[in-house]
């Protein structure tokens, strides 16, 4: 039986590809306030800004590529039974060949009526998956109702935050790239993680996390996987 790789990623995996991050130097917070354009009540205040704002992130999106870190992940699945978490909305993890990939944050190539219920009881069948096309104010989901991102705003519940620890808690190893582990409740992820099992953490800032169990290979994503992969080699 493969042993079980679960994979929690960060902004960080995704920067080497040209997208921004939110909370780094010269990143997207510094352009714009994180209550206008990714919280709840940004949204019911100015919809037509932050429709513009994901917009925008969708023609950057469509132009990313994955980079070398997001297809190491991907190709870990030939030894390994992988599972990748990730608090990004972007879709470079499956563009890269990753076939298990669990969005806390949701995605940015999809829609959802602003009436929906994103909760444990949401109706999976109301998400339009929209490509990289853009959305408007007047923009309606079949039941009448004006399109929003599918994204997870501050304020909202994350909902498949109990399926990512069900993940984290039957993994044999725990992979943390391009996290600061600052954003809850996702920063609280590895303390479901079996003790007998080693934590790695490729980010080339330390981590304000101690636990006997970290192995830190502080370095960018592209290279901290090729140290990894070479780790597991030994």
């Amino acid at each position: 039986m493969k042993k079980k790789i679960v994979v929690l990623t960060g902004a960080g995996v995704s920067a080497e590809s040209g997208f921004a991050t939110f909370r780094d130097t010269s990143g997207l917070w510094e352009q714009y306030d994180v209550n206008d354009v990714a919280s709840i009540e940004g949204w019911y205040r100015n919809r037509k800004l932050v429709l513009d704002f994901y917009n925008q992130r969708r023609e950057q999106l469509r132009d990313a590529k994955p980079n070398a870190a997001h297809l190491a992940i991907a190709g870990l699945e030939k030894d390994y039974d992988v599972d990748v978490v990730t608090q990004n909305v972007d879709n470079l993890h499956e563009r890269a060949g990753s076939t298990r990939v669990l969005h806390l944050h949701g995605e940015l190539t999809k829609v959802r009526p602003e009436n929906g219920h994103y909760d444990r009881d949401y109706r999976t069948d109301q998400v339009i998956d929209i490509g990289y096309d853009k959305v408007f104010l007047g923009d309606t989901a079949p039941n009448g109702s004006q399109l929003r991102p599918h994204i997870v705003f501050f304020g909202e519940a994350v909902p498949n935050i109990e399926k990512a620890i069900d993940l984290v808690s039957r993994a044999d190893i725990l992979l943390i790239v391009g996290t600061s582990l600052q954003v809850y409740p996702a920063a609280g992820l590895y303390r479901y993680a079996r003790p007998d099992i080693p934590i790695y953490i490729i980010d080339p800032k330390d981590v304000p996390v101690r636990d006997p169990r970290i192995i830190l290979i502080q370095d960018v994503a592209t290279k901290g996987m090729e140290k990894f992969i070479g780790m597991l080699a030994d």
